[in-house]
């Protein structure tokens, strides 16, 4: 299901060797003389999803906040986070490749990792991005077989959820990700499609990205809050906080892995999120 058309393979010559091109998904080339086998991951679903492409043993850089696997960060060097790396350290990895995302990476990271490795970037607003960026590392990386069964597995539980979920009625939804500012998830998302995924409208969808939320006013007409797991970690308390402002909401904790991480972790994204509709009639 991924975009093949966007991904080219094509063998030349540059400078003597036989080159491979590449594209990634802001349509930048990349060229190797041979499959990348030293990868440095900036983005923590992207280190879950490499690893699950069986390339854990080829990762040789990750960020602080890279919990999946949990063993990750204890055998592969930490290099910094998803806004702040060591420039140097990432430097003596020696990495053929370094995979990062337009949205969780700065741009002036990546101006400047440029000079130390290619880049691999991805933008993920879809499960259509998402099939297509696993396509994308199966040409790189020549995982075919994984990538495959990784992506015929997401899409069977994507379709069994969404029989599932056909008849059932809509939610005016507000998904909180952080708190001082509040802020929500908007359009332009993936969580945003995430939430469509489960018949929740989007409260905020006429906004875009992540914008700032005022609680000087009462929001009457949403049915659900749902306040994430991360960014930042919300708990019981927080939920007392907005009753005020969401008087005709219920209010839940939820796990903002399977609404945000964009890659593996998919595979058990659709079953909590049946688990979560159904803690909802109760």
């Amino acid at each position: 299901m991924s975009k093949s058309a966007r991904i080219t393979k094509a063998n030349g010559v540059f400078s003597g060797k036989s080159i491979m091109e590449f594209r990634d998904q802001l349509n930048r080339k990349l060229y190797f003389s041979k499959s990348p086998t030293r990868i440095i991951s900036l983005v923590p679903s992207i280190t879950e999803l490499i690893c699950d492409l069986g390339l854990e043993s080829q990762l040789v850089g990750v960020t602080k906040f890279c919990v999946h696997p949990r063993h990750i960060r204890k055998e592969v060097t930490v290099v910094g986070g998803t806004k702040q790396v060591n420039f140097e350290k990432i430097k003596s990895l020696q990495p053929d490749i370094i995979l990062c995302n337009k949205e969780e990476n700065t741009l002036e990271m990546i101006q400047e990792l440029v000079q130390i490795a290619p880049i691999h970037l991805s933008d993920i607003f879809n499960l259509e991005d998402v099939f297509e960026l696993i396509g994308m590392y199966q040409e790189v990386f020549q995982v075919q077989t994984r990538a495959q069964d990784l992506i015929s597995t997401i899409t069977k539980e994507y379709q069994k959820f969404t029989y599932w979920m056909d008849g059932k009625p809509s939610k005016k939804v507000a998904y909180f990700i952080w708190k001082d500012p509040w802020m929500v998830a908007a359009n332009q998302t993936f969580i945003n499609a995430m939430l469509q995924q489960n018949h929740f409208e989007n409260y905020f969808k006429s906004l875009e990205r992540y914008p700032e939320v005022a609680l000087n006013e009462v929001y009457d007409e949403v049915n659900l809050v749902l306040l994430s797991s991360e960014p930042y970690p919300f708990n019981v308390e927080h939920k007392n906080l907005l009753r005020k402002n969401f008087p005709n909401s219920q209010l839940v904790l939820a796990d903002g892995e399977f609404f945000s991480w964009y890659g593996s972790r998919l595979q058990y994204a659709f079953k909590y999120f049946k688990t979560l509709h159904l803690d909802l009639t109760h």
